[in-house]
C-alpha cells in the first residue's frame, strides 16, 4: 500500500500548492523546534518530497524557507486582531485575544523562539517581519477605540500593552500554559483596561477614550464592574477628581 508521505510527492501539484505544501510543512517543524533545529531535509520528509524539489522552491535554503513560513505565520497573527466593530471594546479584545492565544498555543515552540530571538536564522528581515505584527496589532487596536490619529501618549500605551501581551505569553508558555487560557485572556483584557485608566491621568485623548468607549461596557462584563468604580474619578480634563 502507498504510504500517505508517498501519495503527497507524486501528486501533480500547481505550483501555488506545491509551495503552500512546502510552507504547510516547514511551519510545523518550526512551530515545535527552534529554527536553527529544523533541517531542509526533515521538511522535505514532513512534506513527502525530495530535498532538491525543496531547494526548486527555496532556492535560498532553510534562510528562505524559514522567512517566507515567517511570513506566513505573521499574516495569520495579524488578523488576530482583525474584529468587527460590534459590541463592547473588552468583547471584542477578548475574541482577538482567544485568536491570539490560540496560535501562541499551536506555535509554542516556534513563538517563544521569534520573540525571544538569538536564532542563528534571525536577520533584520526576520526582525523587520515580527516588527510589522506589532505595529499592525496596534493599529487594529487603535481602530477599536475609534481613534484614527492617535497621539503620542495613547500609541505609546497601546504598544506598551502589545509588549506586554507578548511577554505574558512566552511566560505562559514557559509555566506550561498556566493559568488556564481563558483567565489569562480576561486578565490581559484587564491590564488594558488599567493602562488606559493610567494613561488617562495624563493625558486627556486617554481620557476621552476611557470615557467614550469604556462607558460603553456592559454591566455583564468581567471589567464592568471595574470601568464603572473607574469612571466617576475622571474628570473632564481627564485627571482624576
Amino acid at each position: 500500500m502507498t504510504s500517505d508521505a508517498s501519495t503527497r510527492a507524486y501528486r501533480r501539484l500547481s505550483v501555488e500548492e506545491r509551495r503552500s505544501q512546502l510552507l504547510d510543512a516547514a511551519l510545523s517543524l518550526f512551530a515545535h523546534r527552534p529554527p536553527e533545529e529544523v533541517s531542509l531535509d526533515g521538511v522535505a520528509e514532513a512534506a513527502g518530497v525530495s530535498r532538491p524539489l525543496v531547494y526548486r522552491y527555496f532556492p535560498g535554503g532553510k534562510q528562505q524557507l524559514y522567512e517566507a513560513a515567517l511570513r506566513s505565520a505573521a499574516e495569520e497573527l495579524q488578523q488576530c486582531f482583525s474584529e468587527p466593530a460590534d459590541g463592547p471594546l473588552t468583547r471584542r479584545l477578548g475574541r482577538a485575544l482567544d485568536r491570539y492565544l490560540a496560535f501562541v498555543d499551536r506555535h509554542d515552540t516556534g513563538f517563544s523562539a521569534l520573540l525571544r530571538g538569538g536564532s542563528v536564522v534571525e536577520t533584520s528581515r526576520t526582525s523587520a517581519i515580527v516588527d510589522r505584527v506589532r505595529r499592525a496589532a496596534a493599529e487594529h487596536i487603535l481602530s477599536h477605540l475609534g481613534v484614527a490619529e492617535p497621539g503620542t501618549r495613547l500609541r505609546m500605551t497601546v504598544r506598551m500593552w502589545i509588549t506586554a501581551v507578548e511577554a505574558a505569553s512566552l511566560i505562559w508558555l514557559d509555566e506550561d500554559k498556566q493559568p488556564p487560557v481563558d483567565e489569562l485572556r480576561d486578565w490581559l483584557v484587564e491590564q488594558f483596561v488599567a493602562c488606559l485608566v493610567a494613561g488617562a491621568a495624563r493625558d486627556p485623548e486617554t481620557a476621552a477614550v476611557v470615557r467614550d468607549t469604556l462607558a460603553r461596557e456592559s454591566p455583564e462584563e468581567p471589567v464592568g464592574a471595574l470601568v464603572r468604580h473607574i469612571l466617576p474619578l475622571l474628570g473632564e480634563a481627564g485627571r482624576p477628581r
